[in-house]
């Protein structure tokens, strides 16, 4: 019996656990709030969706006819995702839509009942580019203006 009193009247020992934890704690908070900032800045990136100006809804529902055009065969590309890669190009190491400089700015035109006009200008630091389409809104067909928006419905329309 005399035992057993030796044992009830020791200190309980330490959780292991909660040693190491102590030990460490500031290591994986640190290392917790790497993680945390580096995820917030991929998803708070920027991109061409994102800095489209607001519209109202009739507006709003031309220029999603627009950019969500996939051709004919409807392919995975979209009018919207060509225009990021095609922006993309031309400022291959820049995040060129969170710079300062850089603008859209959005038109839209109504021609007829079912006829609009979408004039897309895209201003940076190093120049322009514009994109000029009309857009049928009861058959959802896009016919372009200039080059530019011609060259976008081509990469469209035949890509495989």
């Amino acid at each position: 019996m005399g035992k057993d009193k030796k044992k009830k009247e020791e200190k309980p020992k330490k959780s292991d656990f909660k040693a190491f934890l102590r030990k460490r704690a500031p290591f994986y908070l640190a290392a917790i709030a790497l993680i945390v900032i580096s995820a917030y800045g991929v998803l708070s990136e920027k991109n061409l969706e994102n800095s489209i100006p607001e519209l109202g809804s009739e507006d709003q529902q031309i220029v999603d006819i627009l950019m969500k055009y996939n051709g004919p065969n409807e392919t995975g590309l979209t009018v919207l995702k060509a225009i990021e890669t095609k922006i993309k190009e031309e400022y291959p190491d820049e995040k060129i839509f969170d710079d300062k400089k850089t603008k859209i700015k959005l038109d839209i035109l109504k021609i007829d009942s079912d006829e609009y006009r979408v004039v897309l200008n895209f201003q940076s630091h190093k120049g322009e580019i514009n994109y000029d389409w009309n857009v049928n809104t009861s058959s959802k067909k896009l016919t372009s203006n200039n080059p530019e928006s011609k060259h976008i419905i081509d990469l469209v329309d035949f890509y495989d």
